[in-house]
């Protein structure tokens, strides 16, 4: 039963980044070795923040039911690293916009996927019989893809030169909403002391409504793009 149990949130975490895989450009484009290199790009950027937090920003001790607010503020500037990250990955990558988009998002979550979800799946999940926890640390990976793909599409339309100058404030605000997402999320939980589940359907909210934002600029350039191809 515990086994069972391990299969449904392996499955329900690995599953949609396979069918995002075999059912997009990704497959086609065979971009299989770029998204590993997009992981590769994650962990060094993982391990630089690490160096960065234990160096520079030390942590102290603070009382049950505190919020370290000067140290949450810390922690959430250098989660910026994560944009330098992506970036990185996108002006590197060779190809059309949308597959740019899909190797750095792609890449990057599973990279998170594997490096932050996998062991706590195998030693947690595998040792009972059943456990919310492990279920929602699945629905989390889900919705980490949507995250980091919309992370990726700002950044690729920043890097862009005929967007609108009134839209860039836009753009940069949700990249940095984006970036200080989980500190908020924590710092949401810890102030009103919401429920695990209550942060999990915050986070999708916020996904959801920072996605449909961006997927809306997103076809808006890319109707500029085609009608510039068109008259010139």
């Amino acid at each position: 039963m515990t086994l069972f149990h391990f299969g449904n949130c392996l499955a329900l975490a690995y599953f949609p980044y396979l069918i995002l895989y075999k059912n997009s450009k990704l497959s086609e484009y065979s971009s299989f070795w770029p998204c590993v290199k997009a992981g590769g790009a994650y962990m060094v950027t993982q391990l630089c923040k690490m160096v960065i937090l234990a160096t520079f920003f030390p942590t102290y001790d603070v009382p049950v039911g505190r919020i370290d607010l000067h140290g949450e503020l810390m922690k959430g500037a250098v989660e910026l690293f994560d944009l330098v990250g992506l970036f990185f990955i996108i002006s590197q990558q060779i190809g059309r916009g949308d597959l740019k988009i899909l190797v750095a998002g792609m890449g990057w979550a599973m990279a998170e996927l594997v490096s932050m979800r996998l062991l706590p799946l195998w030693v947690g999940a595998r040792g009972t019989e059943f456990s919310w926890r492990y279920l929602q640390l699945s629905f989390e990976a889900n919705i980490s893809l949507v995250h980091h793909i919309i992370m990726a599409m700002l950044i690729w339309m920043w890097t862009r030169n005929n967007l609108e100058k009134a839209v860039l404030p836009l753009i940069v605000s949700l990249l940095l909403l984006c970036s200080s997402k989980q500190t908020l999320l924590e710092l949401v939980g810890t102030m009103f002391h919401i429920t695990s589940f209550g942060i999990l359907g915050i986070n999708l909210g916020m996904t959801v409504l920072i996605g449909l934002l961006s997927t809306h600029l997103y076809i808006n350039l890319c109707i500029q793009d085609n009608s510039w191809s068109k008259y010139n």
